[in-house]
This record gives structure tokens, C-alpha cells and sequence, in this order.
């Protein structure tokens, strides 16, 4: 067990400083018991201590407006270029950096991600913003060696009344994920959450990709599923720090990758898909949302 390896009056695991009989140690009893009951507990290495969360925090302060100026400049006849350009500049006016930048080889600071694109859209002079689109703009940034991560859904003009639900829908659904992000439930619990609600809707949701741990690396674990089951997976630990990224589909969940540029996912069915997008911790007695 985690408390049979560390002193009591040995520092904590997590980094704080603190003696760990005064910071963990109830906290890896817990854990401890639960996994004797047949329980997936989170490894050390999922947790975030008080002053990482705090940088998290402060990160997704920066990412938020960086997604505010987006918000405020967004618009028809625009190029998902110039979107780009936004970002850019406001990631370096915020003294931040841009993570998804030769991030495995992705060319643009941010994922711009239009109508039946599912996500990693890769900005381009070439695609103009039309009367009647949706649009998903990706912002995920680095402030002083900490990541947050958030995504946004845009309207173009007129916008069919149907495609409009669909991301109203996607929005929704993230309250839905979160409102099951309480200490000790299940990370299956989100998934479950959000594949009914989503389903009750009419809707599907992308199986293949998921949400993410994030804070100190882009990527990190655990994986997060939302086509998961109740009392499935990881229970869900106060310091956990993860994203809440469904992607909803008008049409069947199918998907496939532009084979042109090995990035840009889409509908197999040639349906609109919607994606919002937040950095979440899991706290004591529920949640923080870091970054949105």
C-alpha cells in the first residue's frame, strides 16, 4: 500500500512540502481501501497538488481570453487562418505559448474545426467562414510550464435551427458531465452521463477520442471516455485535473481521418458535429472548472 513506502514524518509524494501524515497519507488510506474492493484508483502520478492547481488555475485564466479575443473578432467571410493569427498574437501579448504548435507534428497554434469536422482542423487561408457554419476553435495553452485546455463553439450567421440545437446540445452535455464530478464517484460516471443525455437528444457520440488528464504535460492520464459505463474506470480523487470534451454528432458516430494531412477528423456520414470543451479538477467536496 501507498502508506506501507513513505514515513509519516516524511515529506509528502505530492510535492508540497507538507509532512505526509498532514497531507496524504488519509488520502492513500482511502485509496487503499477502495482498491481492496475491487475499485481502479488513480496513480500519484494523476494528482496535482495545491500550488500545480493554482498554476492550472492561472494558465487557464490566460486561455480564457485568449478565447475571449477569438470570440470578439470571429466572424463571416473570416479565414480559419486569421483565427490562427488571433491566437497567436494574443497567446504572445499573455505571455503564454501556444501548445498545440509542433505539438507531433500539427503546423497551427490552434484547432479550427468546421460543420461535419470533428476536431483537429488544421487552420488555413483557404477555408473562409460561411453564412451558416459552426465552428469548434481549440485553444490549449502553456503559462509559465502549465497546460489548460478549452474549446468553444461559434455560429456563423444564420444558422439552421437544427445546428443550432446540436451545439447547444454539446454545450449542455458538458454541465451534464460535470454535474457527476464529485470525489469518489466513478470517471465512467461522466461518460455514462453524457452518452445518455446526448442519446436522449437524438444524437451519437465519437467513441474513438476522448478527454485527457492535462496541467503538466498536454497529454497526460487518464483517458476519458464518453461512451463509458457507470462505476467504471478510475474513481475520480480530489487533485485529479482532467478535460470534458465530448464530441456529438447530428448523425452516427462513425469517423475517419483526412488521409491528405493525417490531422483533420470527420463524419463518416457527412453529418455537423459539436464540441465545447473544459479543464476540470476534482476537488473535496466536487469540482473547479480551470479553464473554459
Amino acid at each position: 500500500m501507498f502508506f506501507d513506502k513513505i514515513g509519516r514524518n516524511d515529506d509528502c509524494w505530492c510535492g508540497s512540502g507538507n509532512k505526509y501524515k498532514h497531507c496524504h497519507q488519509s488520502f492513500d488510506e482511502k485509496l487503499a481501501e477502495l482498491k481492496a474492493a475491487g475499485r481502479k484508483i488513480p496513480t500519484h502520478k494523476m494528482i496535482k497538488n495545491t500550488a500545480q492547481i493554482e498554476g492550472i488555475r492561472e494558465a487557464g485564466k490566460v486561455n480564457n481570453a485568449i478565447l475571449d479575443e477569438v470570440a470578439s473578432k470571429i466572424k463571416m467571410g473570416m479565414s480559419t487562418e486569421e483565427i490562427n493569427s488571433i491566437v497567436v498574437e494574443a497567446t504572445a501579448r499573455l505571455g503564454g505559448i501556444a501548445a498545440p504548435l509542433n505539438y507531433e507534428g500539427f503546423p497551427k497554434s490552434v484547432c479550427t474545426s468546421i460543420n461535419d469536422q470533428v476536431c483537429h482542423g488544421i487552420p488555413s487561408a483557404e477555408d473562409i467562414l460561411e453564412d451558416g457554419d459552426i465552428v469548434n476553435v481549440d485553444v490549449t495553452t502553456i503559462y509559465k510550464g502549465y497546460y489548460a485546455d478549452a474549446s468553444r463553439m461559434f455560429l456563423i450567421g444564420d444558422v439552421l435551427p437544427e445546428d443550432k440545437e446540436l451545439v447547444k446540445v454539446a454545450r449542455e452535455a458538458i454541465d451534464v458531465g460535470l454535474s457527476v464530478v464529485k470525489p469518489w464517484n466513478c470517471l465512467g460516471d461522466v461518460g455514462q452521463a453524457i452518452n445518455d443525455f446526448a442519446k436522449k437528444h437524438g444524437y451519437s457520440v465519437v467513441r474513438e477520442i476522448g478527454g485527457h488528464g492535462v496541467g503538466l504535460e498536454f497529454h497526460e492520464d487518464p483517458w476519458v471516455s464518453y461512451v463509458s459505463k457507470k462505476n467504471t474506470g478510475y474513481v475520480l480523487a480530489p487533485g485529479m485535473v482532467f478535460t470534458i470534451e465530448p464530441m456529438i454528432n447530428e448523425g452516427r458516430a462513425d469517423i475517419f481521418i483526412d488521409e491528405s494531412n493525417e490531422w483533420t477528423v470527420y463524419t463518416e456520414d457527412g453529418s455537423y458535429s459539436a464540441q465545447w470543451e473544459v479543464t476540470v479538477a476534482v476537488t473535496e467536496d466536487g469540482y473547479e472548472v480551470l479553464a473554459s
